[in-house]
Formats: structure tokens, C-alpha cells, sequence
């Protein structure tokens, strides 16, 4: 089965527009996991407009499932993750003041960036995921990085999947295939929803894990955050 690592980012958004503490981010991050997620995310950024860096601290000794931080490894960024330690590191290449993350890495022009980067994670025991796009030379080189696994940047496929293109998924399938080759593991994540993830898994061969935030945050607002959480098992079983 495929993993579920929830995205709390909006949990964090939402409590920060009124500057207090509702909702509280630590009561929602034990709750998804005892709905049954097996992994929780944070994507600090700079600027600290939803998580903010005393979140990831906050947050390690009640993560009990996965751990997972993503963000580019500025060097705020990396003293936070070689300080907290979680279970995994996804490097974005985000720039400051960026709504989202909207690229993958050019894993060929920052190939020796990487490496050290990686480097210096792995040693401190961190499984290390590169935020890509589909490209396969992108894959190749990904592999020569000496990271662990890949996240497939996957909103494409799913504006796509939208206008009722499933072939869509094809260039993710052999992302797939070729990274399980080079002996990647295969994350995804970015606009999976309840509408696509079925028919996402169903065509991505050893998917690993997704990471969803907004749209199972949204959803939520209608279906509940327990009933969400299941659907999105259900659907990756």
C-alpha cells in the first residue's frame, strides 16, 4: 500500500490569520495519525507564513508515524533538519515569496549542489527525496545525486486529468519505472485529490508515498478530516 503523508500547512495558514493558536497544529498532526495516516509533512518557508520553524521542533516528539519536511536547503533550512532529524528531507527548489511550489529540480545543472546537499543529510541518518519533473535525464541524474528517492511533481497530470486527459499519466509511469530501475524510491505529491489519486496510484508502479495538503484540507471542510483521511487510504490500498 501506498503511504498517505498528510500536508498541514493549511492547518498552520489558518491558525496564524488569527494569531493565536486555533487550531492547534500539534492536536491536528496526532489526530491524522490516528485517523490512520502514516506520515505527517511541513514545508516551512522563509517568510514563516504558515509552518513556522518552531513548528518542526514542536512537532518531532509527536510525530509518530513518518516525519517529513520539505523546503530548499537554504542554510536555515538545513540547521532546522539536521537539528529536528526526521524520517525525510524533500529538497524544493522554492525562491523567496513563492505561493507554491511550482518546479521540480534541474537535477543535471545542480547535480554537485545536490550531492553535497544530500551528502550532509544522509550522514546525519535522513532519507533524502529530490522534488522533480518527469523529464528523464532529470531521473538519471537524480540518481548520480546519491538521494534516496524522488518526489514526481505531479500538477500537470492533474490539470490534465481534469479536462479528461488520462494519458496524462503516461510520462509518470516511465518516470516510474526508469527511477525503480536506478534504484530510487517513488514519491509523489502537488493538486493529488480524492478525483485523481485512485487512477494515479493504479497507473504509478512502487509508489512509495503521496503528500497531500490542500485539496484533502478542502475536502475536509465538506467531508470531515477523520472520513477524508480514510478515503484517501481506501483509495490507496
Amino acid at each position: 500500500m501506498t503511504k498517505l503523508s498528510v500536508n498541514i500547512n493549511k492547518i498552520a495558514t489558518l491558525r496564524n490569520s488569527r494569531g493565536g493558536d486555533v487550531p492547534n497544529l500539534i492536536k491536528v498532526a496526532k489526530d491524522i495519525q490516528e485517523f490512520g495516516a502514516q506520515g505527517i509533512t511541513i514545508h516551512p518557508r522563509p517568510d514563516e507564513r504558515h509552518i513556522r520553524y518552531q513548528d518542526a521542533y514542536d512537532l518531532k516528539p509527536i510525530v509518530s508515524t513518518e516525519y517529513n519536511i520539505e523546503g530548499n536547503p537554504i542554510d536555515k533550512f538545513m540547521e532546522l533538519v539536521l537539528a529536528v532529524k526526521p524520517t525525510q528531507v524533500t529538497l524544493v527548489p522554492d525562491t523567496i515569496g513563492q505561493i507554491t511550489s511550482n518546479a521540480g529540480w534541474d537535477t543535471v545543472k545542480h547535480q554537485s549542489y545536490l550531492q553535497e546537499v544530500i551528502a550532509e543529510f544522509k550522514n546525519n541518518g535522513i532519507r533524502t527525496s529530490i522534488f522533480i519533473d518527469t523529464d528523464l535525464k532529470l531521473i538519471e541524474a537524480a540518481a548520480k545525486t546519491g538521494a534516496d528517492r524522488i518526489e514526481l511533481y505531479t500538477e500537470e497530470f492533474a490539470t490534465q486529468f481534469d479536462l479528461g486527459n488520462k494519458d496524462a499519466v503516461k510520462p509518470y509511469t516511465k518516470a516510474a519505472v526508469l527511477a525503480h530501475d536506478l534504484g530510487l524510491g517513488i514519491n509523489a505529491g502537488h493538486d493529488l485529490s480524492l478525483e485523481n489519486i485512485k487512477f494515479f496510484k493504479q497507473n504509478i508502479p512502487n509508489l512509495a508515498e503521496v503528500s497531500i495538503g490542500h485539496a484533502l484540507i478542502a475536502e475536509s471542510l465538506y467531508l470531515g478530516l477523520e472520513n477524508v483521511v480514510n478515503m484517501y487510504l481506501h483509495r490507496l490500498k
